[in-house]
């Protein structure tokens, strides 16, 4: 329920901080004193955009604050699951703009984004304009009506989860399809390219030992001459500089003195370990010598494998082996795709088809609960729209079926007709305004049975009526604001006006910083002149009060 609305520098608003209680409460005001301006700020914090010019003249920024008491609607989880501060007893919105252009909400004074704000303004307040007759065209408000007297929420949060998993099984058949009808195709170039790739046998690390052994063969005759070159300065006897016989004479030498001079042994040691070291190395690097040959032949078969290597990679646009074995594996798949996509089709198909089943047994169940509500809602809508002056009322509701889709198979149309003589049509195309009026009312009052919205704003719902049938939509709000339920009305009708149990008056100043908008709550003496004004205009008569007077006796 809204507590407190508090709005500044908003269009011709200063400031306006006011109070709002349970109950039935009326609006009202002269055309053009700002009964919109207030609706357009309780707009901002359902999270309608905002536009800089809203911004009262001369002023930086506005600011719209609301307080709501939600104690009795269940909303915590709301607030756990978006980490925000929980109050039951007040609860704040608050939406600000900057002359900039910036705006920012604010939920319990948490930072939040705008379409959150929007999430829980919508579970708040609910208004109801004139624009909203419109609503009467579209089929899946005419269904939502229906779901909500249904209590079908359940079993459409069944069918959606159902429907869902079917569409995502469509998707992957459709997906297959266009896969196999592609790759059909492509399948003679996709053959000849895994052809092509398996038969260079590529393995990973193939290319850096073909490339190693490349370099090595093309130089056989340089790292000859190294090796040769090393083993001679090691251990030729045909050298003077014979390395490993000069350090094998050094270790005799110094091993002939260790019994006599023990301080050199450790050097002895040393020296035969050298030797033997160098023995080996020498060993080895002969071995190498003789081990490596020039083979023109095998240079040749390595080169002309790096090249073709080397080809693929530019041809599939990459750089290492390993990059193209991952090709080769996708090609692999593609292949066996190919070979395999009518089994893996066929699986999808019928699970496309068990779960086409499943929704369609589901939809069924829905059209069943559905035509029941249907009756209820027929039946009440007539019971309502009688006292509102159409006495020959027939309201029907048409459930057609339709192609399965994402509220189940039903196509729900309204059918109107204000009289006998006429056939009932789309209640949209037949009534009248203020039929439509009184319809969209009857609707709302049934549906806010069903549905505990704290607050309800109807804006002008009375367009298009007057005398007893407007007395008739003002009981219909009073005893809608009874119900645990705040309901307000801005209204133009006296009769309407004179059902609030509060009423606020929104009018015109002047001051000295020019034209501003007000509003206030009238006392019993201040409603009587309101209404009789209501009643006669401008200049008010002794009748008009004494109607007034009459009018209030209601409460």
């Amino acid at each position: 329920m809204l507590k407190q609305l508090y709005i500044k520098n908003f269009t011709l608003i200063d400031t306006l901080d006011i109070p709002f209680n349970p109950g039935f409460s009326v609006i009202t005001g002269e055309t053009g004193a700002g009964k919109s301006i207030i609706l357009g700020a309780i707009n901002l914090l359902l999270g309608q955009r905002a536009d800089v010019k809203s911004i009262k003249s001369n002023n930086l920024k506005c600011v719209i604050e609301a307080h709501f008491d939600i104690s009795r609607y269940n909303m915590q989880d709301f607030f756990t699951s978006n980490n925000i501060d929980y109050d039951a007893n007040d609860c704040i919105l608050r939406r600000e703009l900057n002359s900039s252009g910036k705006t920012r909400a604010f939920i319990n004074d948490t930072p939040v984004p705008l379409n959150l704000m929007r999430m829980l303004g919508q579970q708040l307040i609910d208004i109801h304009s004139q624009h909203q007759n419109l609503l009467l065209n579209e089929e899946d408000f005419q269904l939502n009506v229906v779901d909500i007297i249904a209590k079908d929420k359940s079993l459409l949060l069944k069918y959606k989860e159902h429907f869902n998993a079917y569409k995502n099984a469509k998707k992957a058949v459709d997906k297959l399809c266009k896969e196999i009808e592609e790759n059909k195709k492509n399948e003679d170039y996709i053959r000849f390219q895994l052809k092509e790739l398996t038969e260079a046998e590529l393995k990973d690390g193939m290319q850096e030992e073909l490339e190693h052994e490349s370099e090595k063969l093309s130089h056989v005759e340089e790292i000859k001459t190294a090796l040769y070159s090393a083993g001679t300065s090691l251990s030729s006897y045909e050298s003077e500089s014979n390395i490993i016989d000069k350090v094998k004479e050094a270790s005799r030498s110094i091993d002939s003195i260790t019994d006599i001079y023990p301080e050199i042994k450790s050097i002895s040691e040393r020296l035969e370990s050298c030797f033997i070291e160098l023995k080996d190395i020498s060993d080895e690097i002969n071995s190498e010598a003789d081990n490596i040959e020039f083979d023109p032949s095998r240079l040749e078969q390595i080169n002309s494998q790096l090249d073709k290597i080397y080809s693929l990679e530019q041809k599939y646009h990459v750089t290492t082996i390993s990059d193209l074995l991952n090709i080769q594996d996708n090609l692999e798949k593609q292949i066996s795709h190919i070979d395999n996509s009518d089994e893996e089709l066929a699986q999808l198909k019928a699970e496309e088809e068990r779960l086409l089943k499943e929704c369609e047994n589901i939809a069924n169940e829905l059209t069943s609960v559905r035509k029941e509500a249907a009756k209820v809602v027929e039946k009440e809508m007539r019971d309502r729209l009688i006292p509102l002056g159409i006495p020959n009322v027939r309201f029907s509701i048409s459930i057609e079926n339709k192609n399965i889709c994402e509220d189940g198979h039903d196509r729900v149309s309204f059918l109107f007709s204000a009289n006998t003589s006429t056939p009932m049509q789309p209640v949209a195309q037949v009534a009248s305004g203020g039929e439509i009026a009184r319809v969209m009312l009857s609707l709302k009052a049934m549906i806010s049975g069903a549905v505990k919205l704290p607050t309800i704003i109807f804006d002008e719902i009375d367009t298009g009526v007057s005398g007893k049938i407007a007395e008739k939509m003002g009981d219909i709000m009073q005893e809608m604001g009874k119900a645990n339920r705040q309901v307000i009305s801005i209204t133009h009708l006296p009769q309407i006006a004179a059902k609030g149990t509060t009423h606020y008056k929104v009018f015109k100043e002047e001051t000295e910083n020019g034209t501003t908008s007000r509003m206030q709550v009238l006392d019993k003496k201040e409603r009587i002149k309101e209404i009789a004004q209501m009643l006669s205009g401008s200049e008010i008569s002794n009748a008009a009060i004494n109607n007034a007077k009459e009018l209030l006796k209601t409460l």
